[in-house]
């Protein structure tokens, strides 16, 4: 029976191949479902299996290694259709040099993002609470990168005078803690929202604003306090 189960559609090669994809995409979603519930020491192959409704050897068949599945869940994350570009994101607002708009949809994105696949996010909370190689794998894939753009730009209107003279890794500290910190209440802690009612919108905005407000160069301050 288990011979004959890729033939029961009677499809032709290329039939054949999608079915693959689509088995192998099944179990992916199931194995990110379970390490997110129940982290990646709680979870073995055979429970992935028996969710997705497989045998454990053919989950081996699709992910021959943890590994190979770990890498599996982080790139199909990056290549999914919602997945966050930080770059392309703020492509433009980069060029303008638009402080405002850098900083604002960057905090949009990830509050979007995190809102639409909160499932994700336990998963990350898992591996670095585990300390899972995931973490480090989602580090170096996404967390480095935001350092590095936002580290170049914050240095570069500082040369400009527009930016006041912080550490530039002290000032993306602090503005991913508002962010993650509010997405994190949003998800986890506080899903009613009974603290805080926010728009995503909005949050992003008073995010910007308190930030771009705390790092203004001195000739923003000095013009400030002039009126």
């Amino acid at each position: 029976m288990r011979k004959s189960q890729p033939g029961t559609v009677n499809q032709p090669a290329a039939g054949a191949r999608m079915a693959a994809e689509d088995r192998r995409l099944q179990i992916l979603r199931v194995a990110v479902s379970l390490f997110s519930q129940r982290g990646f020491g709680g979870t073995t192959t055979r429970e992935i299996a028996l969710a997705a409704g497989v045998s454990e050897a053919m989950v081996f068949r699709h992910f021959a290694t943890k590994q190979e599945l770990y890498t599996a869940i982080l790139d199909h994350k990056a290549c999914s259709g919602d997945a966050m570009d930080p770059e392309q994101l703020v492509a433009e607002a980069l060029k303008q040099k638009d402080d405002r708009a850098v900083f604002e949809q960057l905090a949009l994105g990830a509050l979007e993002h995190h809102e639409c696949d909160p499932e994700f996010q336990r998963l990350l909370l898992h591996s670095a609470l585990e300390g899972h190689e995931l973490a480090e794998m989602f580090f170096e894939k996404f967390i480095r990168r935001v350092y590095e753009l936002l580290g170049d730009y914050i240095t570069e209107r500082q040369r400009d005078g527009a930016l006041g003279q912080i550490d530039p890794k002290i000032v993306i500290r602090a503005f991913i803690g508002m962010v993650i910190h509010h997405s994190l209440n949003n998800n986890l802690w506080d899903p009613k929202r009974r603290l805080l009612q926010i728009s995503n919108q909005d949050a992003a905005r008073q995010f910007a604003e308190i930030l771009l407000h705390g790092i203004s160069g001195p000739s923003q301050a000095t013009a400030g306090t002039s009126k």
